[in-house]
């Protein structure tokens, strides 16, 4: 069982429990255990192995035990228990925005309803409406979400999701009394894929900012429309809410609408044990009941006593206890970058020349680029032969004896064949200023067999940078399956250094493999693989993965000066 499979089950587990009316703490002790295994960067079955799986966060010996026991295939009690007061097909009703556990627990009760389509044929006929505590007007709007859900697919990539909120958000703030629009949620914390979007904004008449959003093009069904939240299904798909507020509030509700489930728990949790509640309205005091207004979300950290949280670490996964003692180092910020290590021309797969590649590089404010176009393997891809590589080394040379300002290295991309071998000799590599080595082929071979080929490349003396490592493409294709602890040690031994690859579509490092490169000591790069000059704008996105994985500056090779550059690419390999 994978890793994504085990969260699921343990979600499941935490759904069922809250139905019963369990313990508060133990339902949230088993979210927290499924955001954990889902932020693994190694499969839970190796931890279980290494006898490491008690003590990860949120991970104590009984929920441990449930999590062996599924990876075993054996029985599990704690569910079949569940299961007999709740059968599966109940957590599904979750899926409808506007259904809770106890509300799918009392609609099963009720009715026996097993399934969205049961639960829209109590709410079609009637029978939810009068069901107490629902009430027509909760109904009508469970049986919208209910059409709504089934309008739009499954979770979208952030690629995907990036075109549309950019869209969507240059739309609306044609609106002359519409200010401080900030995305939300999943999209804001750079999560790979996104189930929903969210808007938040402040207007003095946000009537005309709904109705602007409503009448959008890009609107398949409006599902609410109303003065503080719309929601709308847009293209391709997905739902979006769009909320707005008086300016005092705009803080507090994007705190509240940015961190996952578990963040906003452990700190609604914080916020008690000292006196507090905090909500999307501000924060209460216990105590006198005065509620504290926020304009600012930094400010409500302050009020809290924490360090302000980046919204990327924003998942429940200890940043509110390190913020208690005020040390979240500075994360990597898009201008620590001094330039971009991989980047193709029209020489390979690129759609810009190598000149207008240096331009754009220039106008970005780069120091130095390297110029990585594909080795001859990739024939696809217009890979380059030894004699077309030696000649592009020409042309690279010659132009940096013109330009000033920018320094272009002469690099490949050179591919690690299946064997583990790379695409071009030694003593050709021996030529080049950098060496980028990556996958992209042979991507079905077992763990063994696919940690010797990154490991035999990792030991060449000739390779700097490990591209895209995992060579997974989201919502494409799946990574291919390596020993992270054998690659990450290696990779810090050799001072070979890792890429996050910036593009939307890879991002790979992903998040929870940064962190554990660079607590295995491995030095990272963030390279955006451009193959054209707009590419080059995606440098963010491999930025906000990284501090997804609390990476700063001292851990990327490419943000330091070019002669530390150059001395770090002469270093002893292995040294």
């Amino acid at each position: 069982m994978d890793n994504a499979a085990l969260a699921s089950l343990l979600n499941e587990i935490a759904v069922l429990l809250e139905m019963k009316g369990e313990n508060v703490y133990r339902v949230r002790a088993y979210q927290r255990a499924a955001e954990t295994v889902a932020s693994l960067g190694e499969p839970a079955s190796r931890l279980r192995e290494r006898g490491a799986l008690v003590g990860q966060p949120g991970i104590g010996s009984g929920i441990a035990e449930t999590i062996e026991q599924a990876l075993d295939g054996r029985p599990i009690p704690l569910l079949d228990e569940l299961h007999r007061s709740f059968p599966p097909g109940v957590v599904t009703l979750l899926r409808v925005n506007g259904v809770g556990p106890k509300l799918a627990a009392r609609v099963y009760q009720a009715f026996g309803v097993q399934s969205i389509d049961e639960l829209e044929a109590v709410a079609r006929d009637g029978r939810l409406a009068g069901l107490e505590r629902v009430g027509p007007k909760s109904a009508a709007n469970i049986l919208r979400n209910i059409e709504a859900l089934r309008s739009r697919g499954s979770r979208l990539p952030i690629a995907a999701a990036i075109p549309v909120v950019e869209g969507i958000m240059a739309a609306l703030r044609t609106a002359p009394n519409l200010r401080n629009l900030t995305p939300a949620g999943s999209y804001r914390r750079f999560q790979e894929t996104v189930g929903d979007l969210d808007l938040i904004g402040t207007s003095d008449r946000p009537d005309d900012v709904m109705d602007l959003l409503v009448g959008l093009p890009v609107v398949r069904e409006v599902v609410a429309h109303g003065k503080t939240k719309t929601s709308v299904v847009v293209d391709p798909g997905i739902q979006l809410d769009l909320r707005l507020v008086a300016d005092e509030d705009f803080g507090s509700l994007l705190q509240h609408f940015t961190g996952n489930q578990q963040h906003n728990i452990q700190l609604r949790e914080y916020a008690v044990a000292r006196g507090m509640k905090v909500s999307e309205y501000g924060i209460a005091d216990a105590g006198s009941g005065q509620v504290h207004h926020f304009a600012r979300e930094e400010d409500v950290y302050a009020h809290l006593g924490l360090q302000y949280m980046p919204p990327e670490i924003r998942q429940g996964l200890g940043e509110i206890e390190i913020a208690a003692r005020h040390a979240i180092p500075r994360l990597i910020e898009l201008g620590d970058v001094r330039g971009d290590l991989h980047m193709h021309t029209t020489e390979s797969d690129g759609h810009n020349t190598l000149e207008e590649m240096v331009a754009a590089a220039r106008a970005h404010g780069y120091d130095y680029i390297a110029i990585a176009d594909h080795s001859a393997g990739r024939g696809v891809a217009g890979g380059l032969s030894v004699e077309r590589l030696r000649a592009q080394m020409a042309a690279i040379r010659a132009l940096n004896a013109r330009l000033d300002g920018i320094t272009v290295l002469a690099a490949s991309e050179v591919d690690i064949r299946a064997d583990g071998t790379l695409d071009y000799p030694d003593e050709v590599l021996a030529e080049l200023d950098l060496v980028v080595a990556s996958i992209h082929s042979a991507m079905a071979q077992d763990e063994t067999t696919m940690t010797r080929r990154l490991l035999a490349a990792i030991e060449n003396p000739h390779v700097d940078i490990i591209g895209h490592l995992s060579a997974r493409l989201i919502g494409q294709r799946e990574p291919v399956q390596f020993d992270r602890g054998a690659v990450f040690s290696a990779a810090a031994r050799t001072r070979t250094a890792l890429e996050v690859n910036a593009h939307p579509n890879r991002l790979d490092l992903k998040d929870s493999d940064v962190r554990l490169a660079r607590e295995a000591g491995c030095l990272l790069t963030i390279d955006t693989d451009a193959h054209s000059i707009a590419d080059l704008d995606l440098m963010i996105c491999g930025i906000k993965t990284a501090r997804r994985g609390w990476a700063v500056a001292g851990d990327v090779l490419n943000t330091r000066p070019l002669a530390e550059l150059r001395a770090w690419l002469d270093r002893p390999h292995g040294a």
